[in-house]
């Protein structure tokens, strides 16, 4: 049999796409341009990095700095703040992750194993509501409950055992406490997007397994987390981007930059903010910020390839 042979569709003049398909092009200008506004226009100031920064001359006009990697100078000259900074925002970033994946997930499971959609929707409405509330209030809600004095754990430890425990004197326990105010406050967000998954699983692979016998935790381990596994996935590759930024609003909030817990607090961003932005330093806290964008596109691309070799379909690009 002889192949037919596929001619190529003509591409259209630029005039006459513009002509056809306006209305599309006209709806997605507000977006085009906010992107270049706030995405890419910004990124003409990675210059400052380079520079002697001040005020009068603003970042195109200030002097250039001698030598010409003198910003980066500071936070690698101080090499060993530096690398505990850099561990500890990747292991938060991994506990976070982790964490909050395990618990969104269960969520997500047991809600679609729930019948009564009013149920399911009350839960998402009051699971969501941590989300927005910042972190200032979360910290003033930890205080109330860790503090030494009058925190309601420390009440229940003295009645219990007859003894209290200093929270904001210890910077081991911090480790813990982050990880569950950070998965108190995200997972209920999260678990809506892998609900939104498991939703659109076909309900003829459950009724098919429940014809061969299956059991409802056997459809859980053979049909809906093989069938999740691409959206945990794709979140962890989009996670993997921000692996050394950390989030200082959190920081603040929960700890008030308490020095004593530093040890266990001292992310990327909050010693950036500590050494740099406090004393006006903002090339020094832009270098450090380029630092971490190239590192992220760094892991990002790593990342990605290895996903790439188990599983192609899962992949960002």
């Amino acid at each position: 049999m002889s192949k037919k042979k596929i001619i190529p569709k003509k591409k259209r003049p630029i005039g006459m796409a513009i002509r056809q398909d306006g209305p599309l092009y006209i709806l997605a200008l507000p977006g085009i341009i906010a992107l270049l506004l706030f995405s890419y226009l910004p990124m003409t100031g990675i210059i400052l990095v380079f520079k002697e920064y001040n005020f009068k001359g603003g970042i195109y006009k200030s002097p250039w700095a001698e030598p010409i990697y003198k910003n980066f100078q500071f936070f690698f000259n101080n090499i060993s703040t530096a690398m505990r900074a850099t561990g500890l925002t990747v292991m938060y970033n991994l506990l976070f992750f982790l964490a909050g994946t395990i618990l969104s997930v269960a969520i997500a499971i047991m809600l679609s194993e729930i019948s009564s959609k009013k149920f399911i929707k009350i839960s998402q409405s009051i699971m969501f509501l941590p989300y927005f509330i910042s972190w200032m209030v979360m910290g003033a809600i930890m205080f109330s409950l860790l503090n030494a004095e009058t925190g309601l754990v420390n009440r229940l430890l003295l009645s219990v055992t007859g003894q209290t425990f200093d929270f904001y004197s210890h910077p081991g326990a911090w480790g813990f406490l982050l990880v569950i105010a950070n998965t108190w406050q995200s997972c209920g967000y999260n678990s809506i997007i892998y609900y939104g998954v498991l939703t659109g699983i076909d309900s003829s692979l459950y009724e098919a397994a429940h014809v061969d016998g299956a059991t409802r935790w056997q459809c859980i381990m053979k049909i809906t987390l093989p069938l999740i596994k691409p959206t945990v996935v794709i979140l962890f590759l989009l996670s993997v981007g921000n692996m050394l930024r950390g989030n200082l609003n959190m920081i603040i909030g929960l700890t008030n930059l308490n020095p004593i817990l530093l040890p266990m607090t001292d992310l990327i961003d909050v010693f950036v903010y500590r050494s740099g932005v406090r004393n006006g330093e903002m090339a020094f806290a832009s270098a450090i910020s380029l630092y971490q964008s190239i590192f992220g596109f760094l892991l990002v691309i790593t990342a990605n390839k290895i996903a790439g070799k188990f599983d192609s379909e899962s992949t960002l690009f």
